[in-house]
């Protein structure tokens, strides 16, 4: 079960506590998914904390959608403007099952999306202050793994015996994916290619010469 709720900047709205008792009450923990969330960011820090260690205590996953809540929350406030997500880092310190979703793709709510899952990776590590070496790898795990569990998938991963569902980066690290945003250079599902990307080659002309630029640090020579 998937419930968009509370999104929204009023720090009373609690309808994210009820479906966290709920959810105890009718045993229905690990299958229930509560999405943006964005009243969290309103409420007071001593609220927020009981709420969090209910929904750890309901096996609720969480999932947060950067794309609409950077252009959506907040619009009633003069400054400071609040960011208003949900407050991802509590959360997962939490052990809180958190996931980057993107909602909207291209509507009057949110016009910018192209459905691609590391553009909002992209813009939560700037919204929600996760440019950590361990965050950004964290933020991979969130648009992967982590929505995985929430849809309770089995023989999900990179081990033998899995389906082969996989995306295939056109970037060496983590990091470079998110920061580049990168293309998908080969896409599987069920160990069957349903998708293959050619990356944009770049060059520059400057003084007489032409160089390939990939935007990459270059590799140290051992």
């Amino acid at each position: 079960m998937d419930i968009h709720c509370d999104e929204t900047d009023d720090d009373h709205s609690r309808f994210v506590e009820v479906m966290a008792a709920e959810t105890i009450r009718l045993g229905m923990g690990g299958r229930v998914t509560a999405s943006h969330t964005t009243a969290m960011h309103s409420y007071n820090a001593a609220y927020a904390y009981r709420l969090i260690n209910n929904l750890k205590r309901a096996r609720m996953h969480i999932i947060t959608n950067p794309l609409d809540n950077s252009v959506l929350q907040g619009r009633f406030d003069a400054y400071p403007i609040r960011r208003g997500h949900t407050r991802v880092k509590e959360l997962l310190a939490a052990g809180v099952n958190v996931c980057v979703g993107h909602d909207s793709v291209m509507d009057p709510w949110y016009p910018l999306g192209y459905g691609d899952p590391l553009q909002a990776a992209f813009v939560l590590a700037h919204y929600g202050q996760m440019s950590g070496h361990s965050e950004l790898r964290t933020l991979i795990d969130m648009i992967t793994f982590n929505p995985a569990s929430a849809l309770g998938l089995e023989g999900y991963g990179l081990l033998p015996g899995c389906r082969a569902d996989l995306c295939a980066f056109a970037a060496p690290t983590a990091m470079d994916a998110i920061r580049l945003v990168s293309p998908r250079k080969l896409v599987l599902r069920a160990g069957k290619v349903v998708a293959r990307t050619e990356p944009a080659r770049t060059t520059v002309f400057w003084d007489g010469r032409e160089e390939p630029v990939d935007f990459l640090k270059p590799s140290k020579v051992l």
